[in-house]
């Protein structure tokens, strides 16, 4: 009788956690030359933005999950890309709603599309099992991220 220890929940979740965060690190470096300056802090913002916008930096900074004063650093440099736009918050007129505008979207778009070439070349020689498996994988992520609570506004129509 086999009396190896099968892997603990634990476990397993450790080795997928590495696999997303060596994964996670390989599209940043490969989409940097798209990035032009910005952090992946910026572009994770960017893409809230993108996702859920129009918001206040203080709703942004709680998507994020990161103080307001880092907030508005990070909104600062993206203002000077020229990748967001401010408003007067209507409800609010001591704060500003931010949006992403067009040069945002190009630039989001550029870095997705890029990422997104590194991961079909890795996958290419793979068998069609295993590009299914991935596919699966993606679906159970998601789920598992969609059980986390939401913060914020719901994603804009």
């Amino acid at each position: 009788m086999d009396t190896k220890p099968t892997n603990t929940l634990t476990d397993s979740a450790a080795q997928l956690r590495m696999a997303i965060v060596r994964t996670a690190r390989r599209l940043r470096q490969e989409a940097a030359g798209e990035a032009g300056g910005l952090t992946p802090t910026s572009t994770a913002t960017l893409a809230s933005i993108d996702r859920f916008g129009p918001l206040t930096p203080s709703e942004l900074a709680d998507i994020e999950r990161v103080k307001r004063p880092t907030m508005t650093r990070t909104l600062g440099c993206l203002e000077r890309e020229g990748l967001i736009e401010r408003t007067p918050d209507p409800a609010d007129g001591r704060s500003a709603l931010i949006a992403i505008n067009a040069a945002g979207r190009e630039r989001l778009r550029r870095l997705r599309s890029r990422k997104n070439a590194y991961l079909a070349r890795r996958m290419r020689d793979l068998s069609a099992e295993d590009v299914e498996t991935l596919g699966r994988a993606a679906e159970i992520l998601d789920r598992i991220r969609e059980g986390e609570p939401r913060v914020g506004r719901e994603p804009a129509s």
